[in-house]
């Protein structure tokens, strides 16, 4: 298992950040989780932000909703890659969107990964791993 790492997890469902810090838990996985409830929220978040700093921690990756209030992920998305500081952190969108069209928008607009929320929470618990191993 890969050593912990710090994880921003922008999701404005506070059921869906339950179940991800469950199947962080279940998985074993000690990361410090950060939990934003909107895009908008992430962008002020990463903007006072001052890397170099010692103790400022730079997330392994971002595990983001599509679907939010006031910043939704793909504008978030625009942001974030046009930011010379934040563009290499990579960002997970994870939606209960399935559209191909969507996940190619995202894609193109600088997600590392798309992946479509799951019905189960046995499957949850299995993406949530592969997601963490595959970015953290």
């Amino acid at each position: 298992m890969k050593e912990p790492g710090f994880i921003i997890v922008v999701e404005d469902d506070a059921d869906d950040r339950f179940l991800f810090q469950t199947a962080f838990e279940e998985n074993g996985f000690k990361d410090s989780l950060l939990y934003l409830e909107n895009g908008y929220e992430l962008i002020q978040y990463l903007k006072q932000l001052k890397p170099g700093n010692s103790g400022e921690k730079i997330p392994g990756f971002i595990l983001m909703d599509l679907n939010m209030p006031k910043l939704n992920g793909r504008e978030v998305l625009r942001e974030i890659k046009k930011d010379d500081t934040w563009n290499s952190v990579p960002v997970v969108i994870f939606s209960t969107t399935s559209n191909e069209a969507e996940r190619l928008r995202c894609m193109e607009l600088g997600a590392a990964a798309y992946y479509t929320k799951p019905v189960t929470f046995g499957a949850l618990i299995s993406t949530v791993a592969q997601i963490r191993n595959s970015f953290a």
